[in-house]
């Protein structure tokens, strides 16, 4: 009965056109009422607390990173350089994309930010090299979903605050997933432009790529100061997050100069609009999160999914069928604070690695960033890049096959992610 009211009220509320925070805030009154324990001051006190914590700073410092680059030009030059060094290969602005999105990944951590600033600088020019605009808006939309992957990676925050499981593990094991993420996409673009004729661009010369490199090594060396700083423990994931916000912001406004002063207020304004929904969806998934415990409801699904503890395979290709189903109809954010209280126990009582179930959890919720008929990314690449949204969503299947693929192999093969994990965080 109890799952009956959790799921009715929360499912009922969505459909009726609630915000999806206000339906967590719904469901956790509506099993705070059948437990006949309402209480409008432990609802308040429990939404409060909710966005009362330290690692969840790091969300906004992120946001603000991604704006910041995207502006000031970090972008851009990843973007010539990545096309200094493959642009004039069989299909090349593919590589470019896939190169560029793996790089810029490492820098802001936000899916959209990546997807916008890939649609804007990339999409026209394929268009007029020639390449098939749906699928070239497919391939930019799925290498955007990298981003939530590779280090830093403001869901891995969110996830890590919700699951209680380390924030710096988990950026670490997500770094090489999402290197075969990004090689996944490589060869499904090599196989889709194999045979096409599409003019390549003119390859450069040794000096045009070391110039290239040049220019772009001040975006290039975030990622490794990032990564370096979480790897011996100079800083924290929250730090991290204010030291990329920081760096950007100096190398924007000193470095390049191509971010004036009087930008910054719309840049914070767009980061802390971006940031207030997140954080907001957080406060009231803790309520909702709250009351899953005390109803016991993990302890009533795990009694339902207990011929599958037994088989740890069996019960991971499950719950990412589930994630799978559930990411069609859900943004990537909501997703992790409503399933992860449910299915943190149940993972527990298995025996997996809440680090490499965080992993495999994320990359299934990226995934559902570009499945429709929500796909927030493929919304934004449609947006940016004036694509019609039937077009981005028939490219994007070739790629999103690709990387449901590799997340699958990963649940088979467990290694893939946790032999990798251990070399940066042991």
């Amino acid at each position: 009965m109890t799952i009956a009211i959790f799921l009715g009220s929360l499912l009922g509320a969505m459909a009726l056109g609630v915000p999806i925070a206000f339906s967590l805030l719904a469901c956790g009154a509506a099993l705070m009422w059948h437990m006949n324990m309402f209480d409008a001051q432990i609802l308040a006190q429990n939404t409060i607390e909710g966005a009362n914590s330290f690692p969840l700073l790091a969300v906004p410092f992120f946001m603000l990173a991604g704006e910041i680059m995207n502006a000031g030009g970090l972008s851009r030059r990843i973007v010539n350089f990545a096309m200094t060094l493959v642009g004039h290969v069989r299909g090349g602005l593919g590589y470019v994309g896939i190169m560029a999105a793996i790089i810029m990944a490492a820098l802001s951590g936000s899916a959209v930010a990546d997807a916008a600033a890939l649609a804007a600088l990339l999409l026209p020019m394929m268009n007029r090299a020639g390449y098939d605009t749906a699928r070239s808006a497919g391939l930019l939309s799925a290498a955007s979903i990298i981003a939530p992957i590779i280090p830093p990676s403001i869901g891995f925050v969110v996830f890590g605050v919700a699951a209680n499981v380390s924030i710096s593990k988990l950026f670490m094991a997500g770094i090489f997933p999402g290197l075969m993420l990004g090689a996944a996409l490589w060869l499904t673009w090599w196989w889709l432009v194999r045979k096409e004729k599409i003019a390549a661009a003119k390859r450069a010369t040794r000096p045009e790529v070391i110039a290239s490199f040049k220019d772009a090594t001040f975006a290039l060396v975030l990622p490794v100061i990032v990564v370096v700083g979480l790897k011996f423990g100079v800083f924290t994931p929250t730090e991290a997050a204010v030291v990329a916000a920081v760096y950007a912001l100096f190398v924007s406004t000193v470095i390049y100069k191509e971010l004036k002063l009087s930008q910054l207020y719309g840049l914070f304004q767009s980061a802390a609009q971006t940031t207030a929904i997140i954080m907001f969806l957080v406060a009231a998934a803790m309520v909702s999160a709250w009351m899953i415990t005390v109803a016991n409801l993990p302890a009533e699904v795990v009694t339902l999914l207990k011929p599958l503890l037994d088989s740890p395979t069996l019960l991971m290709v499950a719950i990412m069928v589930l994630t799978m189903v559930v990411g069609t109809a859900m943004d990537m954010t909501p997703t992790i604070l409503i399933l992860t209280p449910v299915l943190m126990p149940i993972v527990k009582a298995a025996g997996i690695d809440p680090v490499y179930f965080g992993v495999l959890f994320m990359i299934n919720n990226a995934i559902g960033l570009i499945t429709p008929p929500v796909g927030t990314v493929l919304s934004t690449v449609a947006g940016v890049g004036k694509v019609s949204m039937d077009d981005v969503t028939r490219g994007v299947w070739p790629f999103m096959v690709a990387q449901f693929i590799v997340m699958f192999l990963m649940v088979l093969f467990p290694q893939l992610v946790m032999v990798p994990a251990h070399w940066f965080y042991d």
